[in-house]
């Protein structure tokens, strides 16, 4: 079973992989999460490396697209002085895979259903009749 189906099927949380979780803002360009890991008592966990996630939005013609992406960083003003490559590369990252989607799309086959172009009864795939389109395939 995947994980992600796995957890679906037992929303059980970790208590030995718990964060904090703290957002800043400049109100302008985007936000950075702090998630800082802690103790299943709640207790800052000096084991395990804080992680910051940046996080903005870009418009486009179909409107607004978030980037989330993770920041390598020691401190919180180190991340904010990472924070526009970090979302120069996400967005780049994001684009290649639209444009990979886009071409996966436009290559997609449509198989009609099993027994679909077959005849029918018979009547030798007549135009018009259930099950017989038009379109030839060599």
């Amino acid at each position: 079973m995947s994980d992600r189906a796995s957890r679906g099927a037992d929303p059980q949380m970790n208590a030995g992989d718990l964060y904090r979780e703290e957002i800043f803002t400049d109100r302008r360009v985007g936000t950075i999460q702090r998630l800082t890991p802690v103790t299943g008592s709640g207790e800052t966990d000096g084991a395990r490396p804080v992680l910051y996630v940046g996080q903005t939005q870009i418009l486009t013609a179909a409107g607004a697209l978030p980037l989330s992406f993770e920041i390598v960083a020691s401190s919180l003003e180190d991340a904010a002085s990472k924070f526009g490559d970090g979302a120069k590369v996400a967005l780049q990252e994001t684009m290649e895979r639209l444009e990979e989607m886009r071409r996966e799309a436009a290559s997609s086959i449509i198989v009609p259903e099993a027994g679909a172009g077959g005849q029918l009864g018979g009547m030798g795939g007549l135009g018009g009749m259930p099950g017989g389109g038009k379109i030839r395939m060599p």
